[in-house]
């Protein structure tokens, strides 16, 4: 059998959004251990806060602080808390009803097992020590036996304002590829470059999807493409990749290897980036043990006529 390949892989990268005037006052409220919702013309109170009646769509604006504690409406188990979730021990994930509030938040409760939780228990916010500005400014909830804690009748006016955050948002998996990039990966770890061609139209594609995408059926004839290619299009990068380690500005661009009918993206070094244009003919630069090539560097040879390559931008 061969051997099936498999790579861990993560998505990353950082939202940022700014925020209107509620949703900023909710979170400048929860970093001075405040906790407010907002009313609704019918006199509903919504925790958390939003800026349009979910039934209505009206604008709504009426901060209201409601109490730090509340009842569970339905839970479930978490036996095994994953990183960046708010306990790092087993827990509760719940919906509490703060008291004076009318809809449920979303939180953690810290509680020895499922079997302490219930619907209907109350419970009351755990502040973190440090407070930013975030809904993981409550660190958790955790059970309460007492009456509903008092207000001040906070209105929702702060000094120093939230006014942006910054959410990371984060996709760990397991990779593996099927025969067609397979082959076409360990191709690569032998410096060749294989694409497959359809039976139907012919058109080789590289990387090889295991199917053509034009006339959609299965493909299995591997063909060697390259190594040499011509820059069909490009940009200019100026902002540096975290774990990266190349000085920007630097060029990436699809380039379509001689015999393919499909242009893959790689890097273009070897040539100052402002030199890079369509029609560039280039050629692979492989670094000792490298499963890929590194980049692309100009070959010498005079540009591609633009004819020869138009079909593939």
């Amino acid at each position: 059998m061969p051997e099936v390949l498999k790579a861990p892989l993560v998505l990353e990268f950082p939202f940022t959004r700014s925020l209107g005037p509620v949703q900023s006052a909710f979170l400048t409220g929860l970093r001075e251990r405040v906790v407010l919702g907002v009313r609704t013309r019918d006199g509903r109170t919504l925790v958390p806060p939003v800026e349009y009646d979910p039934v209505t769509a009206e604008d709504i604006r009426d901060l209201v602080e409601v109490a730090p504690t509340g009842t569970v409406t339905t839970w479930a188990w978490n036996h095994q808390p994953r990183r960046g979730q708010p306990l790092d021990t087993p827990f509760a994930w719940v919906l509490v009803k703060l008291d004076g509030a009318d809809t449920a938040l979303l939180h953690a409760l810290d509680i020895p097992g499922p079997d302490a939780v219930r619907t209907g228990m109350r419970v009351r916010v755990r502040w973190a020590e440090q407070r930013v500005g975030a809904i993981t400014d409550i660190a958790c909830f955790e059970p309460y036996e007492g009456d509903p804690l008092e207000t001040a009748g906070h209105d929702g006016r702060f000094v120093d304002m939230v006014t942006g955050i910054v959410a990371p948002a984060r996709l760990d998996y397991v990779y593996s590829p099927g025969r067609a990039q397979s082959g076409y990966i360990n191709a690569l770890s032998g410096r060749r470059t294989v694409g497959e061609r359809c039976p139907s139209c012919r058109k080789v594609y590289v990387p090889p999807r295991g199917a053509c995408p034009t006339c959609g059926v299965a493909t299995s004839e591997q063909v060697e493409v390259g190594p040499r290619g011509t820059v069909t299009t490009y940009c200019i990068v100026n902002i540096k990749a975290k774990n990266l380690d190349i000085e920007v500005p630097y060029v990436y661009a699809h380039i379509a290897l001689d015999g393919a009918d499909l242009a893959l993206h790689g890097r273009i070094g070897g040539i100052p980036y402002d030199q890079v244009r369509m029609g560039l003919r280039v050629e692979p630069v492989w670094t000792d043990g490298g499963r890929y090539p590194d980049h692309y560097r100009p070959t010498g040879e005079p540009d591609a006529d633009y004819e020869t390559y138009k079909e593939l931008l």
